[in-house]
């Protein structure tokens, strides 16, 4: 009882730390945004499963992908692809039983939406889609319901980019307790041909383990969260390593915005997956490389909570409101700035 009692206090002292830590370098404790607010309106008798990805449209609306109400969307007819108008009410929504996992999403500049499926069963799965803003499907990378490591298949795909000259990015892929994926980068010409692969299983610098994320900046650099290695690893689209940064926690989604403003979506540090890090959104220019604000997940998330909580994607929009989709807690949240 009392080793139980001084790990409680040794966990609280450590907290309080953390806290007095993040105030003594200039860090906002809410970085400068009001506490969310759960935002979004489904239809009457629907609930939200687990949230993966937001991304706006670029006419003020918002594109979320949401797992049917559960955490799956096999064996349902529930739309996954959703848009929702600034307000937060439904306008659109798409993809009933062509997903398993639906997992990363990315718009393009001509407003076509792409949602990768991380899970395979059953024939449907490890692919990435390419809808119209309207729903109807235009492409597909990987062979459906098959995992692989090939030019034509993936394995548990986590996200996709695409650049503005049209090349596709895709981040291959989900490795977590349950999902297992390949470690690798594949890039795509605009009709979908295969360009070339990088990556492999492991730390070293270029390898991945559960490359989650990816993001561009105004340089054409990519961004890669490789998440459970905890850092940002930086490429050039040719695949050649230029940097790796440590001080973005453990990076479950990544916003880049026009003026290089770079927000990093913390969901799953803890004292075994990433000691001494708090999860929470940090926020930072990359000119600067540092991070200059930071929105803590609720402090009980940090230590005791194994899995994934509060902002996993991550968005911005045109105003600066911030956009986290929720796994754990299932919603979309609005950080708004003060």
């Amino acid at each position: 009882m009392i080793a139980v009692y001084r790990a409680r206090l040794s966990r609280a002292a450590t907290i309080v730390l953390l806290s007095l830590a993040f105030l003594s370098v200039g860090y906002t404790q809410d970085g400068g945004y009001a506490s969310p607010a759960t935002w979004g309106t489904l239809p009457a008798g629907r609930g939200w499963g687990a949230v993966s990805a937001v991304f706006p449209d670029g006419n003020g609306n918002l594109w979320v992908i949401e797992r049917c109400g559960q955490n799956r969307c096999e064996n349902t007819d529930v739309a996954p692809v959703l848009l929702f108008d600034s307000s937060g009410q439904l306008l659109r929504q798409f993809g009933a039983g062509l997903f398993v996992w639906p997992h990363g999403l990315f718009v393009d500049g001509d407003g076509n939406v792409w949602v990768t499926d991380a899970a395979g069963s059953g024939g449907t799965g490890h692919q990435v889609i390419k809808f119209t803003p309207t729903g109807e499907e235009l492409m597909r990378l990987g062979t459906a319901g098959v995992a692989g490591e090939t030019p034509r298949t993936f394995r548990a795909p986590s996200d996709v980019l695409v650049a503005p000259n049209g090349d596709i990015f895709v981040a291959d892929g989900h490795n977590s307790d349950t999902v297992i994926g390949n470690n690798r980068i594949v890039k795509f010409s605009g009709d979908g041909t295969f360009i070339k692969a990088w990556g492999s299983s492991g730390p070293a610098p270029g390898q991945f383990y559960d490359p989650h994320t990816l993001a561009m900046d105004s340089a054409g650099r990519l961004f890669v969260g490789d998440r459970r290695n905890n850092r940002i690893q930086i490429f050039d689209q040719d695949g050649n390593l230029l940097d790796t940064w440590l001080h973005f926690g453990r990076p479950s989604g990544i916003w880049i915005s026009e003026d290089d403003t770079m927000y990093v979506a913390d969901s799953e540090s803890n004292a075994v997956r990433n000691p001494g890090v708090v999860r929470g959104i940090r926020i930072g220019g990359i000119v600067e490389s540092r991070v200059t604000a930071f929105i803590p997940d609720p402090i009980w998330s940090w230590e005791w909570v194994p899995g994934t909580s509060a902002a996993e994607g991550i968005a911005v929009d045109s105003a600066g409101n911030i956009y986290g989709a929720e796994v754990s807690p299932r919603r979309v949240a609005k950080h708004v700035p003060r």
